[in-house]
């Protein structure tokens, strides 16, 4: 490139120090600035952030027809994770932006971070923290766990990280049911209709991407045909699962949930963070001191790529490159 252009970087937990993120970066040209998301922005606020910028190494922003519209020296954006319901991919194939992702680099983080979560609502284990923290005892009365083993275990979407959440619940000697839109099967999962699997699951874990098919998969009338005590866990998206009929269910003590994504990020002023029932962790399923450096890593190649005219991996959209002359 003949001078150096500049690649914003969203993504928290970029370390501008690390000589195999920000250094790669450096060694081939490129100027960092680091916005990182720490809560809501519009496309509005994408837009003027990534003003002048040739390439993002992003998180969770809203990356719209209208973003793309104003950045035109956009070529890159770099998707820290799998996720892509927030880019209009469509709108970046048409402006030549490349989108890609980290694909497999988080699954078993967040095949780790399901299984501690149904494990924190069956046994209660915050509620029971915050009780014996303030001085009471407990044992044996209200806030009992019930038993992950021998339980029946419902996955919602039986991709990558659904198999593997699986795989770890085979140790606890559990009934698995699978529901999925496409057909996947996986040994010792019962593939049923969702119906039943709600029907007939004591804990339901969701491992679905957000698109237009999943927006509101388990609405109020879903949520409502599960067992009473049972128990939801999405690591998924927060609008795979209608939040105020969850918030209602759990006010109304018929169930109890693990809950990592939310409609709005940061959940500020949710009702979700007051409820008892509830056990909430702020998007980091697929964050894990392995995981975030392999995704920071093969983010950034993809970004070097890109910049320097190659095809990176984990491309989403090889249009994209046909669509404009390389920048090298």
């Amino acid at each position: 490139m003949s001078a150096r252009a500049t690649i914003v970087v969203t993504y928290p937990g970029f370390d501008e120090a690390d000589p195999r993120t920000a250094g790669t970066l450096a060694e081939h040209g490129l100027d960092v600035r680091f916005a990182p998301r720490t809560g809501e922005r519009t496309s509005e606020d994408v837009a003027e952030l990534m003003r002048d910028a040739v390439g993002g190494i992003v998180s969770t922003d809203p990356f719209d027809e209208s973003v793309f519209s104003r950045c035109r020296g956009l070529r890159v954006l770099a998707r820290v994770g799998v996720g892509l319901d927030s880019i209009d991919v469509a709108a970046a194939t048409g402006a030549g932006v490349a989108v890609t992702v980290t694909p497999d680099l988080n699954t078993a983080a967040v095949a780790d971070h399901a299984l501690a979560l149904m494990l924190a609502c069956c046994r209660r284990v915050l509620e029971n923290d915050r009780r014996t923290r303030a001085g009471g005892w407990d044992r044996g009365r209200a806030l009992t766990g019930t038993e992950l083993t021998g339980a029946t275990v419902g996955i919602v979407g039986l991709g990558a990280i659904g198999r593997a959440v699986a795989r770890r619940l085979a140790g606890f000697d559990v009934e698995l049911l699978g529901a999925d839109l496409p057909h996947v099967q996986e040994p010792g999962v019962e593939r049923v209709k969702l119906a039943e699997l709600l029907r007939r699951s004591d804990i339901v874990t969701v491992h679905v991407p957000l698109s237009a098919s999943t927006r509101g998969l388990l609405g109020r009338r879903e949520l409502a045909a599960m067992r009473d005590g049972a128990i939801l866990v999405n690591t998924a998206r927060g609008g795979v699962v209608d939040e105020g009929a969850l918030i209602d269910e759990l006010r109304a003590g018929r169930l109890l949930a693990g809950v990592d994504v939310f409609d709005r990020e940061p959940p500020s002023g949710s009702p979700l963070l007051d409820l008892d029932r509830v056990v909430v962790t702020p998007h980091i399923a697929g964050i894990s001191v392995q995981s975030q450096q392999a995704m920071l890593e093969m983010a950034v190649r993809s970004v070097v790529a890109v910049t320097g005219g190659a095809r990176p991996q984990g491309l989403v959209n090889p249009a994209a490159l046909d669509a404009r002359e390389p920048i090298a």
